[in-house]
């Protein structure tokens, strides 16, 4: 038996998050191409592929290994990224998940430091520690990616190590070339603490976006 991730609409303040369809599309086209220079060692399409890329994260999805998602701005209503649910881990029991990846993010320039990173991690970390009930949640990035490296540091992942050519490198002209990834991880045990301390982070960004809403939703 293989476990199949499968991921439910998560929406809170600033942002709700759908099951990547086709649909998202032409936001993505426009949210991927706001301004490149901030993916160097990201998996983004450009405007063009983004169909092809949609394809194949569903291809994935298709064999339970991921739970992709559009990340919706509610200020805006348009798609400004993607993320996911990746390589869920059943050591224990063949239908328990107790480990799942949070990866493939992007976001548009525009919505970049804006809140909406911090919620979307806040959603997915909830839903997988407080629903699924896992013991850890891994997260990870080619090791010369400073700048994912401190977004995955600012949502309270841990940070445990390089491994050396851990997986493909997503970097322009590196075609067949393997990259070294740096591992963070939150477990179950540090779930609380790392909750409440994104859930004060969305607080402030939902204040100075002057939206209403105090919290996140369920």
């Amino acid at each position: 038996m293989t476990y199949m991730l499968e991921g439910p609409v998560l929406e809170g303040a600033l942002v709700r998050l759908e099951p990547l369809e086709h649909r998202h599309a032409a936001d993505l086209a426009v949210a991927a191409e706001e301004d490149r220079d901030t993916y160097a060692y990201t998996w983004v399409p450009a405007a063009h592929d983004v169909a092809a890329y949609i394809d194949a994260q569903l291809a994935r999805a298709a064999t339970g290994r991921l739970a992709p998602y559009a990340q919706i701005s509610l200020a805006t209503g348009r798609a400004v990224g993607a993320t996911a649910y990746w390589e869920p881990r059943c050591w224990r029991a063949e239908d328990r998940l107790d480990a799942v990846e949070v990866g493939f993010t992007w976001l548009a320039r525009s919505a970049q430091g804006t809140g909406v990173n911090a919620e979307a991690k806040y959603l997915l970390f909830r839903h997988a520690f407080e629903e699924w009930q896992v013991s850890r949640i891994d997260l990870k990035t080619d090791a010369r990616n400073s700048r994912s490296r401190a977004a995955i540091e600012s949502v309270g992942a841990r940070f445990e190590g390089v491994l050396r050519n851990w997986s493909r490198s997503w970097a322009p002209g590196e075609d067949g070339r393997l990259r070294d990834s740096a591992i963070y991880s939150i477990t179950a045990k540090e779930w609380p603490e790392r909750g409440s301390f994104l859930q004060a982070r969305v607080r402030e960004a939902v204040r100075r976006a002057g939206r209403s809403e105090a919290t996140p939703t369920r």
